[in-house]
């Protein structure tokens, strides 16, 4: 059996081309630009039309066989985060499977909101750690199909997109500590996508199946079970750059002075996208990459942080 691990040797991205900015949405409702940036720090956030969230994951999956020259029969895995999948079953990640022609593949999802993406890569690392060779794992979302369009405190937040890295088998893991939690007692802070209980059997009173979110119970959340943990987990390990979950700008200055670390080692795109959900980290981590701020050769040490209904949350530390 392989004893090696998990290696990030690919990353990318794929956003819708639609971009909804804060002007266009205070035409249908009532905010601003300067309300909406002054308490998250967003401007834009990109929407899929005709997309669902399996086409956009798509296209991140093809770009990453594409990136790292494999054969998509060489696949051993196919993991994709998300909250919005098109359908209850089959899994966005078996649709990718399918239409990537990547048969040997197993393919599932995961469902931990924005905190997806970190448990699916945890996940798929414990995979080559058992002995499988390679695979992708995709954050995708179009968290546009879940909100109340009128909805102010909660649609200005959000957009779609995916995003992903290809995992290769490696004798120097890329993950080298993860924590991972969850508060299942809390998890009514953050709910979407609700399934009414209607059968024949039984008749239900009518419940919003509009994402619905305790701005300040998340808020509390973020700023302190997350923090703690992230503290915890970091201990006095030095740290090049600290890739959090992309929702709120405040959120992430707050816990960066908390952490009593530079703004500048907390790294921001939520400005463009808004909160992508489990899509914020891998189009963070892949834009940066492309920036040749990170690069894949082993030299840097960064953190994973993700965060959100659940309520999950999780930190990676990489080696890239």
């Amino acid at each position: 059996m392989s004893m090696g691990f998990g290696k990030i040797i690919a990353t990318a991205r794929y956003l819708p081309e639609k971009v909804v900015t804060n002007d266009d949405l205070a035409e249908w409702m009532e905010t601003s630009d300067e309300w909406i940036q002054s308490r998250t720090g967003i401007k834009q956030r990109h929407i899929a039309e005709s997309e669902n969230t399996s086409d956009l994951c798509l296209e991140v999956a093809k770009k990453l066989v594409k990136k790292a020259d494999i054969d998509p029969m060489k696949l051993d895995f196919i993991i994709v985060a998300t909250m919005s999948p098109d359908y209850t079953s089959p899994s966005v990640a078996c649709q990718v499977q399918g239409q990537l022609g990547a048969k040997q593949a197993l393919a599932f999802d995961v469902s931990a909101a924005c905190a997806g993406f970190v448990y699916a890569l945890a996940t798929a690392e414990n995979f080559i750690r058992g002995g499988m060779k390679r695979g992708i794992v995709i954050g995708g979302e179009k968290t546009s199909k879940l909100l109340d369009w009128h909805d102010r405190s909660s649609a200005v937040l959000f957009g779609d997109g995916a995003a992903g890295v290809l995992l290769a088998e490696s004798p120097e893991p890329s993950i080298i500590k993860q924590m991972l939690r969850a508060d299942g007692e809390r998890a009514n802070a953050l709910t979407a996508g609700f399934r009414p209980n209607k059968t024949i059997f039984h008749e239900g009173p009518e419940i919003s199946t509009a994402l619905a979110m305790d701005g300040r119970g998340i808020w509390n959340f973020a700023l302190n079970d997350v923090t703690k943990s992230l503290k915890e987990f970091i201990g006095d390990e030095p740290v090049d750059y600290y890739l959090l979950h992309q929702a709120n700008k405040r959120i992430i200055e707050k816990i960066a002075r908390k952490m009593h670390e530079p703004l500048e080692k907390f790294p921001m795109n939520l400005m463009n996208y808004g909160n992508t959900s489990a899509a914020s980290i891998p189009i963070l981590l892949d834009e940066l990459i492309e920036a040749k701020i990170l690069s894949l050769d082993g030299k840097q040490k960064v953190v994973l942080t993700g965060y959100g209904g659940g309520l999950a949350w999780g930190n990676l530390l990489i080696q890239l």
